[in-house]
């Protein structure tokens, strides 16, 4: 279905590496899929490409979390708190729900910034969905001001991320914004 995606040899260089993904998520990607679609076929993209890498990187999940609207909240001392539903991802069976705020997901969407943590066991509030993972960066999904989702990806190695792989990952978000529809969350 996509030929110019099969047999893909990715370079060790993280600026070439990424340049290379976006160009494949420009290709993939479809303004006309409904946005789970897309989100999967990135999600699965990724996951294989840190794999693919000539020295895999160890990514073990890849992911998205989606706002869930506000007709759906959690309250937490009398205070409703907007929530994340697992969205499309590659890798082990994940937490479900996620309220803003909490975890290194939730502290993205609550903050709309991409946190990166070099080592998850040191993050006040860290939820442990893969007892494996030692370091993650999320990067939040953000579509007229309001966070719809965030990107999440976790890594079996302290330091797994850097300041290139956020880069890398904005642009793909960015690229994700502009070829993707999603409902309007409050």
């Amino acid at each position: 279905m996509h030929p110019e995606l099969e047999n893909t040899s990715y370079p060790a260089s993280k600026p070439e590496f990424y340049e290379l993904l976006c160009q494949q998520a420009d290709s993939l990607l479809d303004a006309d899929y409904p946005a789970v679609t897309n989100l999967a076929n990135l999600a699965a993209l990724l996951y294989h490409a840190y794999r693919d890498l000539p020295v895999p990187r160890q990514v073990n999940w890849v992911g998205f979390y989606l706002t869930t609207p506000t007709t759906t909240t959690h309250s937490v001392a009398g205070k409703d708190k907007k929530l994340m539903h697992l969205g499309p991802f590659q890798g082990r069976v994940a937490c479900t729900v996620i309220p803003f705020g909490k975890g290194v997901c939730g502290t993205a969407a609550a903050e709309s910034r991409t946190v990166l943590v070099k080592n998850v066991h040191d993050f006040p509030g860290h939820i442990a969905c893969d007892s494996q993972t030692n370091s993650e960066i999320v990067v939040p999904l953000i579509v007229n001001g309001h966070v719809v989702g965030v990107l999440d990806l976790d890594c079996l190695v302290v330091d797994g991320f850097d300041q290139e792989d956020q880069r890398g990952l904005e642009n793909l978000v960015d690229i994700v914004l502009h070829k993707t529809s999603f409902q309007k969350v409050d």
